[in-house]
């Protein structure tokens, strides 16, 4: 009986000094856009292997606004995602399905490119793309929000991580003042997925949520308020949730191309929301990752160490 008591206490604090791990994980997106880029994201992708991280994150827009959306684009991303030595996460951007009906992207219907990227970079949506795939959770075992693979989650220590659709172009709101159905469906599940983690790193007393998308929803205007329509419900819903959390809460997203890291959510009143950061990551022309290190335990809970590319001499 005492060596059984022995052997559980030894084995929770195993699991414990191991969630108390410093650990890192790496984050880029909106690229590759041109050739030069193209070119050169093998080796950028190579420079993130050669890194401890726990996982990597392309927080959407695989190609420019201009490049057709063909499945051959498709196919050739997602090979050089798969190369990853890394857990590999794709999160995708209004350059990638959205912005499909663009003549010059092919005049595709932004609904059925968005089913092929389901089924080709979330095709076993229980795991992350590379080498040597992450577990993760999909919102798509909910029988009630079964369309949505590419909302994903998982937990690294104290941090829970979880992955949203909501692309740039004002979140694919529609026309006008009315909303469109695919807008709405889709908002209904971002909301329920957003609850759902908070409501588990509260009950679990977590450190930090990690929250990826792709767009910038001008949080500096909601908090002016001078809110956008297709984020509206989206900010406040965060505005909400991450007041009532006692952790950290870390949006990462692309979109403006414009690598900065602040805290720029409000309250109605003014008073900053001292514990919501934001980290946008680089984007073409300028190309670059970002390291973010994470230590249990302390404060500031996150690092960020931004990684600019510059290729070697002759590439």
């Amino acid at each position: 009986m005492l060596k059984n008591t022995i052997a559980c206490c030894a084995a929770f604090l195993a699991v414990v000094a191991q969630a108390a791990e410093p650990f890192s994980f790496g984050v880029f997106g909106d690229t590759p856009y041109n050739g030069f880029e193209r070119r050169h994201l093998p080796a950028l992708i190579a420079e993130m292997d050669a890194e401890p991280l726990k996982v990597v994150i392309h927080d959407g827009d695989l190609k420019s606004g201009g490049e057709r959306c063909d499945d051959a684009l498709f196919n050739e991303r997602l090979a050089v995602f798969q190369t990853s030595r890394h857990p590999f996460v794709f999160v995708p951007g209004d350059n990638d399905w959205t912005d499909c009906h663009r003549s010059s992207n092919g005049a595709y219907d932004p609904l059925e490119r968005l089913g092929r990227l389901r089924q080709l970079f979330f095709a076993k949506p229980r795991q992350t793309l590379g080498r040597y795939p992450l577990a993760v959770e999909t919102q798509a075992d909910d029988p009630v929000f079964s369309n949505w693979p590419e909302h994903q989650r998982w937990q690294i220590g104290p941090l829970l991580f979880l992955t949203l659709n909501v692309p740039g172009s004002n979140n694919n709101f529609g026309k006008g003042s009315t909303p469109g159905e695919e807008f709405l469906q889709r908002s209904a599940a971002v909301k329920a997925w957003i609850a759902a983690a908070f409501t588990r790193a509260r009950a679990l007393r977590l450190e930090g949520i990690v929250i990826i998308m792709q767009a910038n929803p001008d949080i500096e205007d909601f908090s002016a308020g001078r809110p956008r329509r297709g984020y509206y419900e989206l900010l406040t819903q965060l505005l909400t949730e991450t007041k009532r959390f006692d952790g950290q809460v870390l949006l990462v997203h692309g979109d403006s191309h414009f690598h900065r890291v602040d805290t720029p959510l409000r309250e109605p009143s003014g008073q900053r929301v001292a514990n919501f950061t934001r980290l946008e990551t680089w984007g073409s022309p300028f190309m670059g990752w970002v390291k973010v290190e994470v230590t249990p335990g302390e404060k500031p809970l996150f690092r960020f160490w931004p990684r600019d590319y510059s290729p070697r001499q002759g590439d």
